[in-house]
C-alpha cells in the first residue's frame, strides 16, 4: 500500500467517526432517551415535530454503522408514532443510509487485504458469482438475528457490486422492518424461530458452494453464474 492510499483510508475512517460522534452529540443535546424502548423512542420522535423523522432516519443510521444499537426497536417506534407505512419508509431509509456508509468503509478498509488472501474464492474473487452473493444479502437481511452492521461491514469486502447490495439490502429488509413497525409496542422476537431459520440459511450458505463446484452444469450452477 502506498502512502496515498494509506492516507486516503485514514481520512476516510476518520471522517465516518467524526459524522457518527456528531450525530451522537446532536442526540444527546436534543435529549434523545437512555432507553430503546419503542414507546419511549416513539414519545421522544413526536416530540421532537417536524424534525422528527430526520433525527429517527439518524439514530438509524448510528444504529447501522455503530452496531450495538439494535435496529428493530427504532423500526417499531418508527411504525408507533408515524405509522406503519411511513415509519416504514423512514427506517429503511435511515437504514439503507447507514448499511451503505458501513459497505463502503468496510471495502475502503478491507477489501484489498481480503481479495489478497481470498481472490480464488467465489465470495470475494472478482469473477464471483453476482448472483449468488445478492441471494445470500438478501436472505441474511430477511432474519434478524443476523446483525444488521455486521452483515453490511461484511458484504463490503466481498465481491458484491454496490448497486447490487443496496438493492438485496432493501429487499431483506422491508418486509422485518415492515412488520415490526406494525407491531410497535408488542415487538417481540422468537428466539427459536429465528435462530432456526439463521441455522438454516448458515448450513445452505456454507453447503452451496460445495454443490455447485461438484455440479458445475446443473441448472442452479447456470443460473448463479
Amino acid at each position: 500500500m502506498n502512502r496515498s492510499q494509506w492516507t486516503f483510508r485514514v481520512t476516510v475512517l476518520i471522517a465516518v467517526a467524526f459524522v457518527m460522534a456528531g450525530i451522537w452529540l446532536v442526540l444527546r443535546q436534543l435529549g434523545m432517551p437512555a432507553s430503546i424502548a419503542p414507546a419511549v423512542l416513539a414519545e421522544w420522535f413526536h416530540g421532537q415535530g417536524i424534525y422528527g423523522p430526520a433525527l429517527l432516519m439518524l439514530l438509524m443510521i448510528l444504529a447501522v454503522v455503530v452496531g450495538p444499537i439494535p435496529t428493530l426497536p427504532i423500526s417499531a417506534a418508527a411504525g408507533l408514532v408515524y405509522g406503519v407505512s411511513t415509519g416504514t419508509v423512514i427506517a429503511v431509509a435511515g437504514a439503507l443510509v447507514g448499511a451503505i456508509i458501513a459497505f463502503y468503509l468496510a471495502r475502503v478498509l478491507g477489501r484489498e487485504a481480503v481479495q489478497r488472501r481470498l481472490g480464488d474464492h467465489p465470495v470475494f474473487s472478482t469473477s464471483g458469482s453476482q448472483r449468488f452473493l445478492f441471494i445470500a444479502v438478501t436472505l441474511t437481511r430477511l432474519i434478524p438475528v443476523f446483525s444488521f452492521a455486521l452483515v453490511s461491514y461484511a458484504a463490503g469486502v466481498t465481491a458484491i457490486t454496490l448497486w447490487r447490495y443496496a438493492l438485496a439490502t432493501t429487499v431483506g429488509m422491508l418486509p422485518m422492518t415492515f412488520v415490526f413497525a406494525g407491531l410497535g409496542q408488542s415487538f417481540e422476537l422468537s428466539p427459536l424461530l429465528t435462530v432456526t431459520a439463521a441455522g438454516i440459511i448458515l448450513v445452505v450458505m456454507s453447503t452451496l458452494p460445495l454443490y455447485l463446484s461438484r455440479r458445475p452444469n446443473s441448472w442452479l450452477t447456470r443460473f448463479l453464474q
